[in-house]
């Protein structure tokens, strides 16, 4: 079982405050010789029932001594997250939960910006003292 990031319950009380019902936690995907474990899994309650929204969630907070290198890791897992969701759980969307604050002063960065557009990295920002999802970046 995955220990959890810092921020993981000010992502899920933002996330429920935000409309979104927890359906998972941690969204458990077993695969045929490995295990994959993200943070959260989410459904939107939209008025039309079929309608409904499904996103997974993973969690970071970037607030170790090399914040490329907790970049790398976190761009790592997105990438095959996202490769096994769309095996899995096609319908499921994968976002990168990041602080407001570090979204602000790292993934502002040029570098940083092309790297996240090119491999389509979505992103829910988020105030973790607020536990406020600040905005939604697809």
């Amino acid at each position: 079982m995955p220990v959890r990031d810092t921020f993981h319950n000010a992502v899920r009380h933002a996330l429920e405050k935000d409309g979104w019902r927890i359906t998972h936690d941690p969204l458990h995907i077993d695969l045929i010789d490995i295990e994959v474990y993200i943070d959260l899994g989410a459904e939107k309650i939209l008025a039309a029932e079929r309608n409904n929204e499904k996103i997974a969630v993973e969690i970071k907070i970037f607030l170790g001594s090399s914040t490329i290198s907790e970049f790398h890791l976190a761009l790592g897992q997105f990438i095959n997250y996202r490769f096994v969701l769309g095996e899995f759980e096609p319908e499921r969307q994968l976002y990168l939960a990041v602080p407001f604050e570090t979204y602000q002063v790292f993934f502002r960065r040029e570098l940083i910006k092309k790297i996240t557009q090119q491999q389509q990295l979505k992103f829910m920002i988020y105030e973790p003292t607020s536990e406020v999802i600040q905005q939604w970046i697809i």
